[in-house]
């Protein structure tokens, strides 16, 4: 029994120590199901991007970044997208409505800006983003387009240009490029308020970096149209967009180019040297008059030789 005792019957007291490993082991063994039933039950950021084509997907937003088309050292290439306005959208649930006519649009709101994780990638009116530029992304404006941006924290003010859709916040109201950031000086910050003003159409054709970043100002004003000509031409370029007025905007500016056309129309009515012209023949007529003065009466008056007839009878 003794013997027993030792190699099969626990002492007592003893089968309490025995038996507590056992929840250890038990839940281990638990905790590694419940992960390996975890990894099974939703994908990771990873495995969405594998199953997306490299494309990640946020989560929250269920939406995918476009793919990167150049790196970091890569020259980024300038204009070649669309023009568009582009349909009604959702994400996260929020109904997205671009507009098609942007006038008089302003608005105050929270900006933020995006730099590296998007440089390279292509924008949604088919540009490629360039954190350097003078560059913006907007959930609604037509695009490509110009926007006044305003720093409400300090006054700092530019046009920039706004060639994609986002951001997606509830209380964000624009995305700036890494350039816009530091030139409003709320790079470090992160997000600052800002009121942003619609100004007008963009072309589509090369850079406009340079005449962009001289719109900045820093005293406090508000930020000019950067080469205002180019702007109304922009406006004023063919549309395929089914809203009238605008229509009516485009043949408005054409009006003032055929104005002077009309002076051109009126200069033979001012080319009065024609009629003067047809006026001094007029003031000669008198002038033949002048002819019977040389008076050949005079000459008639040579008629006094007559009397030399009489002369004859004299001999007589």
């Amino acid at each position: 029994m003794a013997g027993s005792s030792k190699s099969g019957s626990p002492r007592p007291g003893t089968e309490r120590g025995a038996l507590r490993p056992m929840p250890v082991v038990r839940w281990a063994a638990v905790a590694g199901i419940a992960l390996a039933a975890a990894n099974c039950a939703g994908p990771t950021p990873k495995q969405l991007a594998v199953r997306s084509g490299g494309r990640e997907i946020d989560p929250k937003y269920g939406v995918a970044a476009s793919p990167r088309l150049y790196g970091e050292n890569d020259k980024i290439p300038k204009g070649g997208g669309r023009q568009m306005t582009g349909k009604p959208y959702v994400v996260a649930g929020r109904t997205y409505v671009p507009r098609q006519d942007a006038r008089g649009y302003v608005r105050e709101g929270l900006a933020s800006w995006y730099g590296t994780a998007f440089h390279g990638r292509m924008t949604a009116n088919g540009e490629v983003f360039d954190r350097f530029s003078v560059a913006a992304a907007h959930p609604t404006l037509p695009l490509p387009s110009y926007a006044r941006v305003t720093n409400l924290q300090n006054g700092h003010s530019m046009v920039v240009r706004v060639n994609d859709r986002g951001p997606y916040h509830a209380d964000r109201l624009m995305d700036v490029s890494q350039a816009v950031a530091e030139a409003l000086d709320f790079r470090r910050r992160g997000t600052t308020k800002v009121r942003v003003e619609y100004v007008g159409k963009a072309s589509v054709g090369g850079s406009d970096d340079r005449k962009l970043m001289a719109t900045l100002r820093t005293d406090g004003r508000p930020a000019g149209s950067p080469a205002g000509a180019n702007i109304m031409v922009a406006e004023a370029g063919p549309d395929t967009r089914p809203d009238t007025r605008d229509e009516a905007r485009s043949f408005a500016f054409r009006q003032p180019e055929a104005e002077p056309v009309r002076p051109i129309v009126e200069r033979p009515r001012i080319a009065a040297p024609v009629r003067i012209a047809e006026d001094e023949p007029e003031t000669r007529r008198p002038a033949p008059a002048r002819a019977p003065i040389p008076a050949p009466v005079r000459l008639a008056e040579a008629a006094p030789r007559a009397p030399s007839a009489s002369r004859v009878p004299a001999p007589a």
